[in-house]
């Protein structure tokens, strides 16, 4: 993209008039502008785009900070839980609280899970509950027993 410098037009004489007086009693004014001293920049619909092109690369630019802001801001903490399920399927009571080492902002973070070690079928993780200060998460499957690994990602923006 090439830079535009905006020129204004300057004439030899800037803001003159001829009068003559119309043949109804009412008066034109018409512009002497003299000889053009410096030529100004075209308003066309090049000159105009590539003015445009450039607001829209600047709020891409700006797009792109603010997630890298956003990206920064995010804490990450790290855990597992050891989870039990006492009841025969297709009941479950594998649901557990886990509380977080530091408290979020809000409830608008990410929690992802993967399983460590079970036994048996885990089935679906599920995580409800979102706190600020914790989470639960449990399983749908029939294992007695399992270990999640979590991640918990954002909560930090007012």
């Amino acid at each position: 993209m090439n830079w535009i410098e905006w020129k204004d037009q300057i004439n030899e004489f800037e803001g003159r008039f001829k009068e003559s007086t119309n043949s109804d009693g009412s008066i034109t004014h018409t512009p002497v502008k003299g000889r053009v001293m410096q030529a100004g920049t075209l308003q066309n619909a090049a000159n105009f785009n590539t003015m445009m092109d450039g607001i829209i690369d600047a709020h891409v630019a700006i797009g792109i900070l603010t997630n890298a802001v956003h990206q920064n801001a995010w804490e990450i903490e790290r855990g597992s839980i050891e989870l039990k399920n006492t009841l025969t399927y297709p009941f479950n009571d594998s649901v557990k609280s886990v509380d977080l080492k530091m408290p979020k902002e809000n409830g608008d973070y990410i929690v992802l899970c993967d399983i460590g070690k079970a036994v048996g079928n885990v089935g679906e993780v599920v995580v409800s509950d979102k706190l600020r200060n914790g989470f639960k998460v449990g399983y749908t499957g029939s294992a007695p027993s399992a270990t999640i690994n979590y991640t918990v990602i954002g909560g930090l923006m007012k």
